[in-house]
C-alpha cells in the first residue's frame, strides 16, 4: 500500500488561499480548508495551532498575489503609477473576496492613515513619482495618497457591488486625479 500523501504547510496556505477566493476569509476553518485538500481536519489542525494562524498565512499569501498582480508589466505603456492603480482597481473587481480580505478586514487598526501612505514599502512608487513630476518627497506622498484615495474607492466599490469594470472610464479617472494632485501641489 503506498503511503498517504503528506499535507505541507503550504499545501494547507494555498487550499486557505482558494476558499478566501471563492467564499471569502470568513469562510476559513479547518474543516473547509481539509475539504479543499481532500483530507481530514487533524492535518491543518497538526500545522496550525488556531484558525488565527492559518489566516495570517493565507493573508500573507494573499497579500504577495495581490502585490505581485501589481506589478506586472503594462502592454499598453500608461505610466507606472497609472498602470499600478488601474490593476488595483482591476483586482478589486476579479478577486472580490481577496481584496476585502487584504483591505476591509480592519488590519490597519493600529495605523493612522498617514503612516500608512508613507511607509518605508512605498518608497519604490514615490520616488518615481518625486522625480517625474518634479516634486519633493511631501508633495508627492500627498499626491499619491489623493491618487490612492481615489483608487481604493474605486475599488471598494467595485469589490463590494455588482457593478462592471470599464477600463476606459477608470484610465480617464486617474489620469485627471492625477494631473488635479499634481497641478495643486505644484500651485501650492
Amino acid at each position: 500500500m503506498p503511503p498517504k500523501a503528506k499535507i505541507s504547510r503550504d499545501m494547507v496556505i494555498e487550499a486557505g488561499l482558494a476558499v478566501a477566493r471563492s467564499e471569502g476569509a470568513q469562510a476559513i476553518s479547518a474543516r473547509s480548508v481539509a475539504a479543499r485538500l481532500g483530507c481530514s481536519t487533524q492535518p491543518v489542525m497538526y500545522l496550525y495551532d488556531t484558525v488565527q494562524a492559518l489566516k495570517a498565512d493565507v493573508y500573507a499569501a494573499a497579500d504577495a498575489l495581490h502585490t505581485a498582480y501589481l506589478l506586472q508589466p503594462d502592454e499598453a505603456g500608461r505610466n507606472p503609477l497609472l498602470s499600478i492603480g488601474l490593476r488595483y482597481i482591476r483586482f478589486a473587481h476579479e478577486e472580490r473576496h481577496l481584496f476585502r480580505f487584504l483591505f476591509q478586514s480592519d488590519r490597519f487598526r493600529s495605523r493612522s492613515f498617514r503612516e500608512l501612505l508613507t511607509a518605508d514599502e512605498l518608497a519604490p512608487v514615490i520616488e518615481p513619482l518625486r522625480a517625474q513630476a518634479e516634486l519633493s518627497t511631501a508633495q508627492a506622498e500627498e499626491v499619491f495618497a489623493t491618487l490612492f484615495i481615489c483608487v481604493h474607492g474605486a475599488a471598494s466599490l467595485l469589490a463590494n457591488n455588482s457593478m462592471d469594470f470599464d477600463e476606459a472610464y477608470f484610465v480617464r479617472l486617474l489620469e485627471n486625479t492625477l494631473a488635479g494632485a499634481v497641478a495643486a501641489q505644484k500651485r501650492g
